[in-house]
C-alpha cells in the first residue's frame, strides 16, 4: 500500500531530517571550530562562519601535538588487526557454512555470547596476562585485543556471505583437479570480495575507534593511537579547542573516506550477506 504524500513526509522524511540534524550539526560545528583562530573560538557573540579561515589548528595538531605519530600508530594497528580479523573470519565462516560437526550451533552461540561481555570486565585479567608477557606499553597488546573482540561478529557476518556462494562451483573446481584449498582460493575468495570488503570496513571502524584497552595498555606517548592522542590533548587546566577539533576531523577523515570509496562494495556485500544466513 502506497503512503499518501503527507503521511510519507511525516513518517519518513521528518524523522530522517531530525536524525541528520543530530548527526551532522556536531560534525559541522567541529569543522567550523577547527577553522577558527584559537582566540575566536570562545569569543562572543559566536561566529557561525569562521572569519578569517585558518588552517593553523591542523598544523599545530599534526606537528606540535604529535598527531602524525598517533595517526601512524592507529594506521599500523588497524591494518595488522583487520588483516588478521579478515583471515580468521574467512576460515571460521567457511567452516561454519560448509562443514557439519558436533557442537556447531553451540560454537556459534559462544561466538555471539562473546559480543555481550562488557569489555571493562576483562580489563584487569587481560592487563595481568599482557603484563606477564611483557606486552604492556606496546601496540601488540592492542592488536591482540582488537583481533580477539572483533573476529566473532565478523566470522558470523562472513558466514552469511559465504552461504551466498553455491557449493556446486567448488565441486566443479574439484572435479577439474583442484584441491579443496585451491577451490577456496581460486573460486570462493574472488567471489567473496564484496563480503571481504564489508567485513574489513566494519572491523576497521572498530579497531580505529578502540579507546578503553588502548588507554589502559599504552603507557608510552610514542605508542599512543588517535583516540588516546585526542584524550591527552585535553589538559588539566587548559584545552586547545582548535587543535582538538582539528584532530577530531583528522580522526574522522579516514573512516569517512574509506566508506565513501568502498560504498558500492558495502552495498553489494550487505545485500549478498542478507540473502542467506
Amino acid at each position: 500500500m502506497r503512503l499518501k504524500r503527507k503521511d510519507k513526509i511525516f513518517l519518513i522524511w521528518l524523522p530522517l531530517i531530525v536524525i541528520n540534524i543530530f548527526v551532522l550539526v556536531p560534525i559541522l560545528w567541529t569543522v567550523v571550530t577547527s577553522l577558527k583562530a584559537e582566540g575566536d573560538i570562545l569569543k562572543k557573540p559566536i561566529r557561525y562562519i569562521p572569519d578569517p579561515v585558518t588552517f593553523e589548528n591542523y598544523v599545530r595538531a599534526w606537528i606540535n601535538c604529535s598527531f602524525d605519530q598517533y595517526f601512524f600508530n592507529s594506521m599500523k594497528v588497524s591494518l595488522i588487526a583487520v588483516t588478521c580479523i579478515v583471515i580468521i573470519a574467512i576460515m571460521i565462516g567457511y567452516a561454519l557454512n560448509r562443514y557439519r560437526f558436533k557442537g556447531k550451533n553451540l560454537f556459534m552461540g559462544l561466538l555471539l555470547c562473546i559480543q555481550f561481555i562488557p569489555h571493562a570486565v576483562l580489563l584487569i585479567p587481560l592487563f595481568n596476562v599482557f603484563n606477564k608477557m611483557g606486552l604492556i606499553g606496546s601496540l601488540t597488546s592492542v592488536i591482540l585485543v582488537c583481533i580477539t573482540f572483533q573476529f566473532p561478529f565478523n566470522s558470523i557476518l562472513m558466514r552469511g556471505f559465504i552461504s551466498g556462494i553455491p557449493y556446486s562451483l567448488e565441486e566443479a573446481a574439484q572435479i577439474d583437479g583442484c584441491s579443496r584449498l585451491q577451490a577456496v582460493i581460486k573460486i570462493v575468495i574472488p567471489m567473496l570480495v564484496p563480503g571481504i570488503v564489508t567485513t574489513a570496513a566494519f572491523a576497521f571502524i572498530g579497531v580505529w575507534n578502540e579507546f578503553l584497552f588502548s588507554m589502559m595498555f599504552l603507557n608510552d606517548s610514542a605508542n599512543y593511537t588517535i583516540p588516546i592522542g585526542l584524550k591527552m590533548m585535553q589538559g588539566e587546566y587548559n584545552i586547545e579547542y582548535g587543535a582538538l577539533a582539528a584532530g577530531a576531523i583528522i580522526a574522522m577523515a579516514v573512516p569517512v573516506a574509506l566508506f565513501a570509496y568502498l560504498q558500492k562494495y558495502l552495498v553489494t556485500g550487505l545485500g549478498a550477506g542478507a540473502v542467506k544466513g
